[in-house]
């Protein structure tokens, strides 16, 4: 049971959430639960336009206490049951991604 498990972790295919940013007063603004990893997963921003990402970590682990990203010199402590906000530059459009700081979890931010 145990070694199915694992294999399906590792090499089954998992269902993405993702997420196209809405615009409000010219800024884009996209909520993210942290509990056993990001949720969504993928967020799609639109270039040019002001973003905020407003990390709220429900997990203990200390894994997921903090979220990384390197493209942008983001290195940012994510405190258990509070929102923390983080502005991301969207003047250049790509797909970056961000991980926990042990490097364990992953999500994707794509700016077009």
């Amino acid at each position: 049971m145990v070694i199915a498990f694992i294999g399906w972790w590792f090499f089954g295919k998992h269902d993405v959430a993702k997420v196209d940013a809405k615009v409000n007063d010219d800024r884009q603004i996209v909520d993210v639960e942290v509990k056993g990893g990001y949720s969504p997963e993928v967020v799609v921003l639109k270039k040019g336009i002001p973003a905020t990402l407003n990390f709220t970590r429900k997990d203990s682990s200390s894994c997921l206490d903090r979220v990384v990203f390197s493209d942008f010199g983001i290195n940012q402590a994510l405190p258990q049951n509070q929102k923390q906000a983080i502005n991301v530059d969207t003047s250049n459009a790509g797909e970056f991604q961000w991980a926990c700081g042990m490097d364990m979890f992953h999500g994707k931010l794509v700016i077009k």
